[in-house]
This record gives structure tokens, C-alpha cells and sequence, in this order.
């Protein structure tokens, strides 16, 4: 096999950094460039700083490093891009629009686009969404992100492309902080509770929203890029599910490890846009082409956040 040379854009975010180390693991750091548009975010990795928006600098770092395999998490999220819409578009929209015409370009082997939940809105079934629904979303983030997933398969079918993609659920980890999304909640409350015994929720207390554990959502990701391209059947983006529930639900499973946990409910405007995403995701079909299965439930969740932010805080004591 063709040793693998990789590349990230956005590697400073909640995913970028535990799916960094994941390809440092697995392919060796000298085979795993990191970039993003921080001076010093300490990668043991080559890094380099670079703005999705500048198209030259990542042609040129694609060609001189012969880059095979191409994750572009570079993006603004849903909360962050509702405060300013217009950049919002133009860091998805424009970054993904020079990620494929690079990609293109320097003829790179397989390229990671991330999608969401976002991109569902009216017209779908809330309780079960079908991976073939309608595409109508309410935010900016979710919008840029469905045009974003035509626009791989665009490139896919023109130009051959091997763009392979994820509907990312709410994605929940404690080793890097999220940055700036609807169900940010999820992973927010777990610090709240640990370091001040109490929580205000953004979301109502019955808002079920599909979640994944941070391990499951790199695994489906590692999975995803290594299967055989003629098990992709779906070039747009393929609905994955690890767990659906409701910050009532959340707050209950924390509460068995820590009785005296307090919470209350003020919902903002980011209730809105969780009012228009589905509460659970039909993923049969990445069940059925390349094997999708999640290993973690609420209560394995729940155990594995508590337990691992203590542990951390122990540590740093």
C-alpha cells in the first residue's frame, strides 16, 4: 500500500485535535500534517498555520508534502455562526470550494468532509431522519454544510474525486472543548457540574437531540477513509447516530454519580435552531456499506466523561 500522507485543516478544534493524534497514532508523526490559524497550538506533529481561505498556501503545502489523504475540519459552527452569518459562509463556503479545487489539482487520493446535523430542518421525520431527506436548514452553518455536502459530490462525479463524508450528531468528548455549537450543552454540563455543582441550560429540558461519543465519532471517521472506495455508495454524506437524549435525561445519569447535582433551564436562541434538527438519525445505510456500529451508550457516556475530567483535574492538582 501507497504510504499515507496527511493533511488537516482545522486541527485546533474540538474534533481536529483528538482525530490528529488518532492518524499520529495510527500512520506516525512524520506522515501527518497538522494545520490551523493558531501561532502555537502544540502539536507534536508538523504544523503549519494556515487560513482555509488562502488557496495558494494550501496548494502549496499539498504539493511539497505529497499529501494522499485530505481532512478538512476547518469550519465555523452553528452558535458562532449565527452572530456573523456573512463570514460564516465565507470560511465553509469558499474553504471547502479551495479544499476541492487543491485536492483536484494535486490529485490527492481520498478527501474527510465533515457534515451535521444541520443540515436538516422542515420537512423531515424528526423522530427517525431518513438518510435521503430534505435538506432545509435554518442556520447558516447548517446551510453552508448541505451545499457544502452537493458540492463533494459534485466533485466526485465530474471529476472523480474520492470526497467521503459524515453527518456528525453532537459530538461529546472531554479531551479538547468544543467550540462554538447547539449541543455544546452536552459537554459543557460535565465541567459545570464537577467544578461548581450546578448548570443553566441553553436548551429546554426535553430537547432530544442525536449525540456521539468523541472515541466513536473518530472511529467512524478512521473507518469511513479506510474502506474500499466501492463501498461508498453515498457521496454526499452519510447519516451517522451514537445515541439520542434530552438534557433532562443527561442530567439524570450525572446525578447517579453526584446526587447533589443542581441544574435549570433557560433556553436561548440556540433552542431554535435545535427545535429544526432531528431527534435521531436513520444511519442504516453506513451500517450496510462499510460496517457503522457505535459502542457507546448514555450510561457508558456518562461514566467515561464524569470519570475522565476527574481524573484530569486530579492530575493538574
Amino acid at each position: 500500500m501507497t504510504e499515507r500522507k496527511i493533511l488537516l485543516t482545522g486541527a485546533g478544534g474540538q474534533i481536529g485535535q483528538i482525530l490528529t493524534r488518532a492518524l499520529v497514532d495510527k500512520f506516525g508523526k512524520e506522515n501527518v500534517i497538522a494545520t490551523d490559524i493558531s501561532e502555537n497550538p502544540g502539536f507534536e506533529n508538523t504544523y503549519f498555520r494556515l487560513d482555509v481561505l488562502d488557496k495558494e498556501g494550501m496548494q502549496r503545502i499539498l504539493e511539497e508534502n505529497k499529501i494522499t489523504d485530505f481532512y478538512h475540519l476547518a469550519a465555523v459552527l452553528s452558535a458562532t455562526g449565527e452572530k456573523n452569518p456573512a463570514r460564516a459562509w465565507e470560511v465553509n463556503m469558499n474553504g471547502l470550494l479551495n479544499v476541492l479545487e487543491t485536492a483536484r489539482n494535486s490529485k490527492v487520493d481520498r478527501l474527510f468532509f465533515p457534515s451535521s446535523i444541520a443540515v436538516f430542518g422542515e420537512g423531515i421525520d424528526r423522530e427517525k431522519a431518513g438518510q435521503n431527506a430534505v435538506l432545509i436548514p435554518h442556520s447558516v452553518y447548517g446551510i453552508s454544510k448541505a451545499a457544502g455536502e452537493n458540492w463533494c459530490c459534485y466533485y466526485h462525479e465530474k471529476y472523480g474525486l474520492d470526497v467521503r463524508s459524515l453527518r456528525y450528531p453532537g459530538v461529546i468528548g472531554y479531551e479538547s472543548m468544543p467550540g462554538g455549537g447547539t449541543t455544546d450543552y452536552a459537554v459543557d454540563i460535565f465541567f459545570k457540574a464537577i467544578e461548581e455543582g450546578r448548570y443553566t441550560c441553553f436548551l429546554r429540558e426535553d430537547a432530544r437531540l442525536p449525540m456521539i461519543y468523541m472515541d466513536d465519532a473518530i472511529r467512524a471517521t478512521l473507518e469511513l477513509m479506510d474502506a474500499p472506495a466501492d463501498r461508498i455508495k453515498i457521496r454526499t454524506s452519510y447519516n451517522l447516530q451514537g445515541m439520542s437524549f434530552t438534557p433532562a435525561e443527561l442530567f439524570d445519569q450525572i446525578r447517579k454519580l453526584q446526587p447533589d447535582f443542581k441544574i435549570e433551564y433557560r433556553p436561548d436562541f440556540r433552542q431554535k435552531i435545535a427545535d429544526s434538527w432531528p431527534r435521531r438519525l436513520d444511519d442504516s445505510a453506513a451500517r450496510e456499506d462499510w460496517g457503522w456500529e457505535q459502542k457507546f451508550d448514555i450510561a457508558k457516556l456518562t461514566e467515561t466523561m464524569y470519570r475522565g475530567i476527574k481524573n484530569r483535574q486530579l492530575q493538574k492538582s
